[in-house]
C-alpha cells in the first residue's frame, strides 16, 4: 500500500515550515481504522476531534469536509490506518495565536500494522516505563499533537516481545499505556484509570465502557496503582487498532487472562460490525 497524504484537500506530503502544529505541538489528531471501505467509529472520532478543538479554541472545520476527505482515501478491500491531524494552521514567530487562524486539514493513509494474530488472542507482554507524564488538567482526555511523553517512553526498549509499555504519572498513579488506555478486572468489575490529570480518552475506551454498561458489569474509573496492577485478575489494553489485547505478562510476571476481556471483546467485536460509515 502507498502511503498517501492530503493537505487542505490537494495531494502533497509537506506541510510549511510556519505551521504551528510543527512549531508548537498545537493541534489535534485521530487515528483510524478502515476495514473493507468502512472508517470504524468515524462519528465518534469527529466527535472527540470537535470536543478538543473547542477546547482548544481552534476554529472547527466543516464536518462535512473532514468526513469527505476520510472516506475519499479509503481502500476498497482490506484494512489500513487513516490519520486526521488538525494543526493551528501558520503563524508568526512566538506562542501568540495569528489575528486570523486559518486551520490546517493533514488526512493520511497508512497501511495496517504488522502485528501478530497471536496478541490478541493469546494476549501481550507489556513492560512498566520509567518515563512519567505530567499532571495537566487543562489537557488531559485530549489527543494533542504532542506526544514527547509517549515517544520517550516507546524509545525505552527495542525487545520485539514486548508489545506496549504502561505509564505512571509524577505521583505513582498508573494512567495508560503509550499507545493505549488500561483496563484491569477485580473481583468482576471493570476498572479503568480515571483521566482528570493526564492520559488521553480514548474512542475504544468510550466504547468498551459502553459495552460494559450494557452488560450490567461494574465500573470503576478511578486512581490505578502499582498494587492495583499486580492483584488484578485480568488486565488488558486497548486502541483504534487493536481493540483490545489481554495482558499475559508485566516485567516477566505471568499475568492471568480471564473470561470477562473474552467476553468484552467478542461483544466488542460484534458492536464495530455495524458502527461503522460506509462511503
Amino acid at each position: 500500500m502507498t502511503v498517501r497524504f492530503i493537505v487542505d484537500g490537494r495531494d502533497c506530503e509537506s506541510i510549511p515550515a510556519s505551521d504551528r502544529g510543527l512549531l508548537y505541538g498545537d493541534g489535534l489528531f485521530e487515528t483510524m481504522a478502515a476495514w473493507d471501505g468502512h472508517i470504524v467509529l468515524l462519528e465518534d472520532h469527529l466527535e472527540r476531534l470537535s470536543l478538543g478543538a473547542d477546547r482548544l479554541g481552534l476554529p472547527i472545520p466543516d464536518m462535512e469536509v473532514l468526513r469527505g476527505e476520510v472516506i475519499g482515501l479509503l481502500p476498497r478491500q482490506g484494512r489500513a490506518v487513516i490519520k486526521l491531524i488538525l494543526t493551528r494552521g501558520s503563524g508568526g514567530r512566538g506562542y501568540r495565536q495569528p489575528e486570523k487562524i486559518k486551520i490546517r486539514r493533514i488526512v493520511s493513509l497508512h497501511p495496517w500494522p504488522d502485528y501478530p494474530e497471536t496478541w490478541a488472542k493469546d494476549g501481550i507482554a507489556v513492560r512498566l516505563c520509567e518515563t512519567r507524564l505530567a499532571s495537566d488538567p487543562v489537557l488531559a482526555g485530549m489527543k494533542t499533537l504532542n506526544r514527547l511523553h509517549q515517544v520517550l517512553a516507546r524509545a525505552e526498549w527495542d525487545d520485539p516481545n514486548v508489545a506496549e509499555g504502561l505509564m505512571m504519572d509524577a505521583d505513582g498513579r498508573v494512567v495508560c499505556g503509550t499507545m493505549s488506555n488500561l483496563f484491569l478486572v477485580r473481583s468482576g468489575a471493570l476498572v479503568t484509570p480515571d483521566l482528570e490529570y493526564s492520559g488521553v480518552a480514548g474512542v475504544m475506551r468510550k466504547q468498551i465502557l459502553k459495552i460494559a454498561a450494557q452488560m450490567d458489569i461494574e465500573i470503576q474509573e478511578r486512581a490505578v496503582s502499582l498494587d492495583d496492577l499486580s492483584q488484578a485478575d485480568e488486565i488488558f489494553v486497548s486502541n483504534s487498532l487493536i481493540l483490545i489485547w489481554p495482558v499475559r505478562q508485566l516485567d516477566g510476571q505471568v499475568c492471568a487472562t480471564g473470561p470477562l476481556t473474552s467476553r468484552l471483546r467478542h461483544a466488542l467485536e460484534s458492536s464495530l460490525s455495524t458502527a461503522v460509515v460506509t462511503p
